[in-house]
């Protein structure tokens, strides 16, 4: 059976929602204070993206400790983040998943996952604390309507037409265009959203024939179309797919980027610098080398170093017009200097977004200048908090936008307790 009257409704069964509620019910049992927390999940499935996240796995955060270095793979909403992140950052996730029997394990690049390699581990540990803090779960069923009672609190309207009466709502919808109506309902600004995360398609596609190969690092700046340009620039891993450019530095480019692109109906130009970050005179020395210690192998024989390769050195020659018989003791001085260019700063003209985002992460949200960080409680409403990814907040790919949801739950559950059921005259 619905209750009519909960001390507490959460929109939303995603990672901020059940994070807020744990946090919420179990402060709320340790002190001995009482009040429901009720939480509503649209889809008959919570946490499907927890559950789908990082091929099944679940990129649960990153091991970046220092809160101020966190923050930096923020790109809306980094600097706003460093008060929530000095309370509830990357160590304090590891150890209350950890404190429930969740053990996470650290990669070679800083993702941390669950030692099963198993989402469903992290699905099952947020279900099993949730029910054992006495959380009320309904799934199939959304948040249609709420409006502020003048004596406080708040009258709900859910999907099925059911009427629920709370003392405090929080609003973790994700990025759901529900979300930012029912926020814009109750008084607060909505940053228009836009993709992030995103991979790139290329005009022609030039490298089509490349598709698997991975550079790394590879040097990457993109100016925008339109007026003014913009530039953006990352340098990481970069893979080459049939039908553009993907992998980590891409991905960070874009989202950082995000707007710009949107603005200039994602078309730019794209300067990739293929030699990891050497300079033009460390290019040139390392040519008179190999044409001094390589002088009788063939150009397709004796690529410039190991890690470059070889399909993308052939590809290079083939598309300067240079013979790869050439010996290296005959290259000449222009086709040099084309090699060189080429290396460093290769052009390509940008044709718009990929096939597919990445964790279906977007940029925009709750404005958060109408958000007290501290607490996650609205600054228009009282009684109203919001966490996760409703807010103007997003993370580059590698367990970022899991951390500013735990982050952002925690916080809000705590002050949800503090504040207590009937803070707001319900």
């Amino acid at each position: 059976m619905l209750p009519s009257q909960v001390s507490l409704v959460i929109a939303g069964g995603g990672p901020a929602g059940f994070m807020a509620a744990i946090t919420a019910a179990e402060a709320r049992l340790a002190s001995g204070v009482p009040g429901a927390v009720l939480v509503l999940e649209a889809t008959p499935e919570p946490l499907h993206k927890v559950l789908i996240s990082g091929g099944g796995r679940c990129n649960v955060t990153h091991a970046c400790w220092d809160p101020l270095a966190l923050v930096g793979h923020y790109p809306r909403g980094g600097k706003a983040l460093r008060g929530p992140f000095s309370r509830f950052a990357t160590a304090e996730s590891v150890a209350w998943f950890e404190r429930r029997g969740l053990t996470l394990v650290q990669e070679a690049d800083g993702r941390l996952f669950p030692s099963s390699q198993r989402s469903s581990s992290v699905v099952e540990t947020l279900r099993r604390e949730a029910s054992r803090a006495g959380v009320l779960l309904l799934t199939g069923e959304a948040l249609q309507a709420a409006s502020a009672l003048p004596a406080g609190g708040f009258q709900l309207r859910l999907r099925s037409g059911a009427q629920v009466r709370t003392d405090q709502l929080l609003l973790a919808t994700g990025s759901h265009p529900s979300g930012h109506r029912l926020a814009a309902a109750l008084g607060h600004t909505v940053v228009p959203p836009v993709p992030s995360l995103f991979t790139l398609r290329l005009v022609d596609h030039p490298l089509v024939d490349l598709a698997g190969v991975v550079m790394d690092p590879a040097g990457l700046e993109l100016t925008t179309a339109g007026t003014p340009p913009r530039r953006h620039r990352q340098s990481g891993p970069l893979l080459i797919t049939h039908w553009g450019l993907s992998g980590p530095t891409v991905l960070r480019l874009t989202a950082f980027a995000a707007r710009d692109l949107k603005q200039a109906g994602y078309r730019g130009e794209l300067k990739v610098d293929w030699s990891g970050g050497r300079s033009q005179p460390q290019l040139q020395q390392l040519f008179a080398e190999l044409r001094r210690d390589q002088a009788r192998k063939q150009l397709t024989n004796a690529r410039p170093w190991p890690e470059l390769s070889r399909r993308l050195w052939l590809h290079l020659l083939d598309r300067l017009g240079i013979d790869g018989e050439l010996r290296w003791a005959d290259l000449g001085r222009r086709p040099q200097e084309a090699l060189i260019e080429a290396l460093r700063a290769s052009r390509y003209a940008v044709a718009g977004r990929g096939p597919f985002g990445e964790e279906f992460v977007t940029a925009g949200g709750v404005a958060l200048g109408e958000v007290n960080l501290a607490t996650m409680e609205s600054s228009r409403q009282p009684g109203l908090y919001l966490a996760g990814e409703i807010l103007d907040v997003d993370g580059v790919t590698g367990g970022f936008n899991f951390q500013h949801c735990w982050s952002s739950g925690w916080l809000a559950g705590q002050a949800i307790a503090a504040a207590g059921p009937n803070a707001n005259g319900g």
